[in-house]
């Protein structure tokens, strides 16, 4: 039997600290060479676009892979999961909520390995649905005495502010100065800018910075002063760095830095290098978000519904 799982089911089974601590795993893995990942593949119509990833984690034994369209009507998240050792389809799952938790999982992981232990101030562009899991991701790995969020809109700002800092239990800051946030410890970009929001010059000695907005080379919410500001630059996945790292790419065609200067955030997980080396070191995590990610918080989904006798259970 399969399970059919919508987004209330997840909303419902699925929580941060849990999440981190999937990603984590996964990233470890895949940089232990026991999983396995496939960069996004798109496919574009004048009115729409279908977007699909893939991955294995044999020791989560999950397989799978995530579809979604973009349309003028929103956007639509579905995730199929398979066990890895028989092949059986054990669930469908509407995965939007899904999505928004573990990319903010990931920068969570991210900040937790490579900002300073003492961090405890977080600077945050964008204000929508998906900064709100970057905000809740960052307050669990760090204790955070001060948040403070800039944006467009000063509606939105206040509006995030109040929702946010009650989810959280903190006071929340709001500003009209794109270059506050940026001299905070912990500085997240989630916006849907094409154009860069954070700029290099503005940043701090010994900031970590999670750029998790773009995921297309026409998108960049960073400037190469950023880049070249940083003593550390890694991705969630080298493979993804030429199809969708726009964050990276004017940095990397035009020699700020190299290719070969850029690693995998497992990598640190694992032990296999070290990240910030000085209180003073700028660090920078590019996070375009991985199949991986979504298979192992599925199955952690999956395992839980099984467990509480959730979903609806479909008979191919």
């Amino acid at each position: 039997m399969t399970l059919l799982l919508t987004e209330s089911d997840v909303e419902n089974l699925l929580d941060m600290p849990s999440a981190l601590e999937a990603v984590e795993s996964v990233l470890r893995q895949h940089a232990e060479g026991k999983a396995s990942n496939h960069a996004r593949r798109r496919v574009s119509l004048p009115g729409s676009g279908l977007n699909v990833m893939f991955a294995g984690a044999p020791e989560f034994n999950a397989l799978g892979l995530k579809a979604y369209t973009i349309a003028r009507g929103g956007a639509r998240f579905y995730t199929m999961l398979f066990d890895a050792e028989g092949g059986e389809l054990l669930a469908i799952l509407q995965s939007d909520r899904l999505g928004q938790i573990r990319t903010g999982a990931a920068t969570g992981i991210g900040t937790k390995h490579l900002a300073r232990e003492d961090a405890t101030t977080l600077g945050l562009y964008g204000t929508g649905w998906q900064a709100e899991s970057q905000l809740e991701a960052v307050a669990a790995v760090r204790d955070l005495e001060r948040v403070v969020v800039h944006s467009r809109s000063e509606e939105n700002r206040k509006a995030f502010a109040d929702k946010m800092g009650e989810r959280i239990g903190m006071e929340i800051e709001t500003t009209h100065a794109p270059d506050e946030p940026a001299a905070q410890d912990i500085v997240v970009t989630m916006t849907s800018s094409r154009e860069p929001v954070l700029h290099g010059e503005w940043l701090r000695p010994g900031t970590h910075v999670n750029a998790a907005g773009s995921n297309s080379l026409l998108k960049s919410e960073i400037d190469r002063d950023v880049v070249k500001r940083a003593s550390f630059v890694c991705v969630d996945s080298r493979e993804e760095i030429g199809l969708e790292a726009g964050d990276l790419m004017p940095s990397l065609e035009t020699g700020v830095i190299l290719l070969e200067a850029v690693y995998e955030l497992g990598q640190i997980i694992a032990g296999h290098m070290q990240g910030r080396r000085s209180p003073e070191d700028i660090t920078l995590f590019a996070s375009q978000g991985l199949a991986l990610e979504d298979m192992a918080v599925a199955r952690l989904v999956y395992d839980r519904a099984v467990e509480r006798d959730m979903g609806r259970e479909i008979d191919f």
